[in-house]
């Protein structure tokens, strides 16, 4: 289901006219549907319901406040990666004992911060993180829950830079030593082995590598019951892929997911556990950027718009595909055109898309980049002293402005000059 759609010759977000919330809030910006955000976490949330299951959002691809209290009071928990995401999970209402903390570099602080505040499970990825932890724990006075993140050397068969789940990837305990490794866990004092985390990549849109690591974890289990460990829960992690091509992108349904973890996992008596992050926000949300100048080269023309790689790094840093719409909706036989949209920042690399099939276009008009809601806002920096664009949130006929475009005074008055000057 799209949320962003013609109406009256004019896209909007839900039942708000794109154009009349770049009128208040100037562009770029993100905007986010709430509707699509809830309908998204309710399709995985549908799909597992004949099994045990909570629904983990990882927070990494959008973690706006708005978005996690909208998520939370639906019923999601949260998957944080670092002690600054866990306090965003915690700012938004949800409880710690709906937080999963995952990540390869937790700091003994970081693990403090979480045993604190309440945690639901520590995803542990390495031998000596396992032993921090234990040190952590028993110094406090308390007992960390833990999963054991296995890594299964499955290739995902996606972008190599967000590949988690191959030998070579620095995600997780090889599965040849996972017997070893969970035999040590229950030794040390102050942690509580409860399951097994597993997790592969992101953006995938075959579900065969998702069957051969969860089979590897199926096994796995029944070995590490005989050996007397405690497996009450699987996290199965996240990554299942959405459709950034209007054409020839069709990557499996929850329910084709969900079919395929029953078919592997079921039988175990595992609550699941998944951390879906960009299939529930990456089409939730566009940007929105304005058309400074139509510029003609030698050989082709240029859409300079005033969104940049600061503000969408996706395409520069992994080559990614945004289809790209202008706002108002073109008429029937308007005329098209090859262009280059490209952003204003001093870098070549500042290329949203190269030859791309678009009507006659002009300065001062309007064009969206869908799929924009996971790895957006998030990965913005300032970049050329740009200051961070806002986010607003639609719901309905309503929207808001959720995170405000600082000024160029917010922004250069962060810095601090040494006494000396």
């Amino acid at each position: 289901m799209d949320y962003f759609t013609y109406r009256d010759g004019t896209m909007c977000a839900e039942d708000v006219p794109i154009s009349k919330i770049a009128a208040e809030v100037g562009t770029p910006f993100y905007l986010y549907s709430s509707a699509a955000l809830l309908h998204h976490f309710q399709l995985f949330d549908s799909a597992l319901e004949s099994m045990d299951h909570q629904v983990f959002y990882a927070m990494k691809a959008a973690s706006n406040q708005a978005i996690l209290k909208l998520l939370a009071d639906a019923g999601a928990g949260m998957d944080v990666v670092s002690g600054g995401e866990y306090a965003r999970a915690r700012s938004a209402g949800v409880p710690g004992e709906l937080i999963v903390f995952s990540g390869v570099g937790k700091t003994r602080a970081e693990m403090v911060i979480a045993l604190g505040g309440g945690i639901r499970q520590f995803n542990v990825e390495s031998e000596p993180e396992m032993q921090a932890l234990s040190e952590v724990a028993t110094e406090i006075g308390q007992v960390a829950p833990i999963t054991i993140r296995i890594n299964p050397n499955v290739d995902a068969k996606t972008h190599s830079k967000i590949s988690t789940g191959k030998k070579e990837d620095k995600f997780g305990i090889p599965i040849l030593r996972a017997r070893e490794v969970f035999a040590m866990a229950a030794k040390l004092p102050g942690l509580k082995v409860v399951g097994i985390d597993v997790h592969i990549g992101s953006q995938l849109t075959e579900l065969e590598p998702y069957g051969l690591a969860y089979e590897m974890v199926a096994e796995l289990t029944e070995i590490l019951r005989a050996d007397g460990h405690e497996i009450s829960r699987l996290d199965l992690g996240g990554g299942l892929g959405i459709a950034y091509k209007s054409i020839n992108d069709n990557p499996p349904t929850p329910e084709d997911y969900a079919a395929l973890v029953r078919e592997k996992v079921g039988h175990l008596g595992c609550q699941i556990e998944i951390e879906p992050g960009r299939f529930i926000v990456g089409n939730a949300g566009i940007l929105v950027s304005e058309i400074i100048y139509v510029k003609s080269g030698e050989d082709r023309k240029f859409l300079i718009i005033d969104g940049a790689m600061n503000d969408l790094i996706r395409p520069a840093l992994y080559g990614a595909h945004h289809e790209i719409t202008p706002v108002q909706q073109p008429i029937c036989d308007a005329e098209y055109e090859n262009y280059d949209v490209v952003g204003p920042v001093c870098e070549s690399g500042d290329t949203f898309a190269k030859g791309r099939s678009l009507p006659s276009m002009l300065a001062g008009d309007l064009v969206a980049f869908h799929s924009a809601g996971a790895y957006g806002a998030v990965m913005a920096s300032e970049y050329n002293s740009r200051p961070l664009i806002p986010e607003v949130m639609v719901s309905g006929s309503q929207f808001a402005v959720i995170r405000e475009r600082p000024s160029l005074d917010d922004m250069i008055n962060r810095d601090v000059l040494p006494k000396w000057y």
